[in-house]
């Protein structure tokens, strides 16, 4: 660190910005060919990023718990979108409130009900079945009062009518990116900011953008960056899929028919390359809220006092396995790896590129370690903070996502995803598996779980899973084990227990480690 160790420390604010369904590798500062993002690269260039970032859940809500609650799926329990309030279960939001922060959400926040909503001092959802309130009254009478609320098409092309499903083709939107729900989150979080400055209040403000997940419709402005035909195409886009996931070759097959496309030409080639163009300007669309939001800190006098961190709930295909939708997403890596960069000017090794298997769990306790809030026992992740500051050394062995029936692992340059015998009996009576080697075959094209030489490599990712879901798993209650934080734990009926209704897996490894296994 840069800072003075001699002057009082300044508590930083902080604003975590969540894209949806962001491909790590859409980034030009990852090298991609097309995509352009110079606001993501400016901020990678001041700060630090983690090219090895696993998201903890393919879709929307559970991974975005696994954020907000520093908590793995198997632990917190949302695999589905949506759903009841967890009962208990600390947000970083509630943290960082409790300890005289002012906080808000406004975007896409899509979360069980009244979680999120109850820990912020303001909060507007801009979508319209993504929070239980739905849509802020807000944004809807901003729509109404430029008429152009029936033109507003990041649920639905509107072309399909009322009755319209969300489509996977891809065009420019019919509204201005000011009307959008980037551009209109972006100003309210600008608003949210300036008050709490002028106020001399620190802040946690998380802002949620609701592209570049579909309908592929940016803004015109960024619809009219990229050339259609001299867009890049990802070369596993046609190939043999051979020992994939029975689903996922279900899948590209179906998306080989050109039935899911709305536009002329209606071929597989036009849609495509549509699908390609509106993914990459709602990347472009993202990005430049983004730069509005740091512009603002910039201009407000924030920047050098405010912690930024931008990342992913999960990624895109970006016509990846000639998939069009992420629905079997669990088998690859454009879907379990995300964006995570983090910018705190004075505090980070700027332009730092950290390698490490980090997930998104980590974020809540890190946020709290760097802002000197003291951690609930909830937490299941782990404090980056030595790995912003450029220090090397390993997190974790592994990186996990999760379905209820299936798990990605990351571990080195190998990614394992374990299907229990049961998911694909029929096609594969002795198991199925995959294996991909990341360095070799950045783009997943070879499954080596069925080779023999690779049989032990496959033992040993399976082995460390088991471990993981053993040592990680949060009980309701066990025996002889005691609070390691007694101050955040309350007694019911003889056993201990966190806000969350559970003990964390830390004192069972210290009880274990007092010789304590008995009953462990």
């Amino acid at each position: 660190m840069n800072a003075d160790s001699g002057a009082p420390r300044r508590a930083p604010n902080v604003l975590f910005i969540l894209s949806d369904q962001h491909n790590a590798k859409c980034l030009g500062h990852k090298g991609h060919p097309d995509a352009l993002t110079p606001n993501l690269d400016r901020l990678a260039a001041a700060g630090v990023r983690f090219d090895n970032a696993v998201a903890q859940s393919p879709i929307c809500t559970p991974s975005r718990v696994s954020f907000l609650s520093g908590q793995y799926c198997h632990n917190h329990g949302y695999y589905g979108l949506c759903g009841p309030n967890p009962g208990g279960l600390p947000t970083v939001l509630g943290c960082f409130r409790r300890a005289g922060y002012a906080t808000a959400a406004i975007g896409k926040i899509h979360c069980p009900e009244y979680w999120v909503e109850s820990d912020c001092d303001v909060f507007h959802e801009t979508g319209t079945g993504t929070s239980v309130g739905g849509r802020s009254p807000e944004y809807t009478q901003y729509l109404r009062e430029r008429n152009v609320e029936h033109l507003e098409d990041h649920g639905a092309l509107t072309e399909l009518g009322a009755a319209g499903q969300q489509k996977l083709d891809g065009r420019p939107s019919a509204i201005r990116y000011e009307d959008s729900r980037e551009g209109w989150a972006a100003r309210k979080a600008v608003e949210f900011m300036g008050a709490c400055a002028d106020a001399g209040r620190p802040f946690f403000l998380h802002v949620s953008m609701a592209k570049p997940h579909q309908c592929y419709t940016p803004a015109k402005r960024f619809w009219d960056l990229y050339d259609e035909s001299k867009l890049t195409l990802p070369p596993n886009l046609e190939y043999a899929m051979k020992d994939h996931a029975p689903h996922v070759v279900r899948a590209a097959e179906r998306f080989r028919r050109a039935d899911w496309t709305v536009f002329e030409p209606k071929t597989v080639e036009a849609g495509r390359r549509r699908k390609l163009h509106g993914y990459l300007g709602n990347v472009t669309h993202v990005d430049y809220a983004v730069g509005e939001l740091l512009d603002a800190l910039r201009t407000r006098g924030l920047e050098g006092d405010t912690l930024v961190v931008y990342s992913s709930d999960h990624g895109d295909y970006a016509c990846e396995q000639g998939l069009m939708e992420k629905a079997p997403g669990i088998g690859h890596d454009a879907i379990t790896r995300i964006p995570f960069l983090w910018r705190w000017p004075g505090h980070f090794r700027a332009g730092h590129c950290a390698p490490e298997i980090v997930e998104s769990v980590d974020l809540a306790p890190t946020l709290c370690a760097l802002a000197g809030i003291e951690p609930p026992g909830t937490f299941d992740g782990r404090d980056l903070s030595a790995l912003l500051r450029g220090e090397g050394g390993e997190v974790r062995r592994i990186g996990v996502t999760e379905f209820p029936w299936s798990k990605s692992v990351r571990k080195g340059r190998f990614r394992l995803v374990y299907y229990p015998p049961e998911m694909f009996a029929q096609e594969y009576p002795q198991g199925f598996g995959e294996l991909y080697d990341l360095e070799r075959d950045p783009w997943e094209m070879e499954n080596l779980f069925f080779r023999p030489e690779y049989a032990e490599v496959v033992r040993e990712i399976q082995a460390d899973l088991l471990d993981w879901l053993v040592v990680t798993a949060r009980p309701r209650t066990a025996l002889a084990v005691r609070p390691l934080h007694p101050r955040q734990a309350v007694e019911r009926y003889k056993c201990w227990v966190y806000a969350d209704g559970k003990l964390s897996p830390e004192e069972l490894r210290r009880a274990s480690a007092q010789g304590r296994q008995n009953y462990l």
